[in-house]
């Protein structure tokens, strides 16, 4: 696995309080967490057992941090997944193409992804729902999401 720093030393700073504040809040780091090279690494961590309203779980990290849940019933998962004011893309996988469109649907979240990720055609919507953002860009939808119309109206005297 290739792996590489994140961008800047704040962007690291940012994502590596997240990640440390995990144990404190009663989360599992199962893997990955803070690189201790003094690189600004974190390598892709996956957290368990944290509370719902631990800040890793609530608020958008853009790190490599992901937070597993455990769900009895598909009305539970869909309401843990539209349980935040964020709604940029969501994941379903399953094998029963059904239930992946039925699931889809339900989620509050501006580009679903089913049995992949981040496969983008830029021909496509897209762009977040709530706090993830206004509006869509890709395809015909970016002349209106980058264009400002104007209109001009005058009176010519003849």
């Amino acid at each position: 696995m290739r792996l590489s720093s994140l961008a800047s030393r704040r962007h690291f700073e940012k994502v590596s309080a997240y990640v440390s504040g995990i144990p404190g809040d009663g989360g599992k780091i199962v893997t990955g967490g803070v690189d201790e090279s003094g690189r600004w690494l974190v390598r892709p961590t996956i957290v368990t057992d944290l509370p719902l309203d631990a800040a890793a779980y609530r608020e958008e990290i853009f790190g490599p941090v992901c937070v597993v849940n455990r769900f009895d019933t598909e009305d539970e998962a869909v309401a843990l997944a539209n349980d935040t004011r964020y709604g940029l893309n969501a994941m379903v996988f399953s094998e029963n193409l059904s239930r992946a469109h039925r699931v889809s649907s339900r989620l509050r979240a501006g580009m679903v992804w089913v049995n992949c990720f981040f496969i983008r055609d830029l021909r496509t919507p897209f762009g977040g729902v709530g706090d993830s953002g206004v509006g869509r860009e890709g395809g015909d939808f970016s002349r209106e999401f980058f264009t400002e119309p104007k209109a001009v109206v005058m009176q010519i005297q003849r």
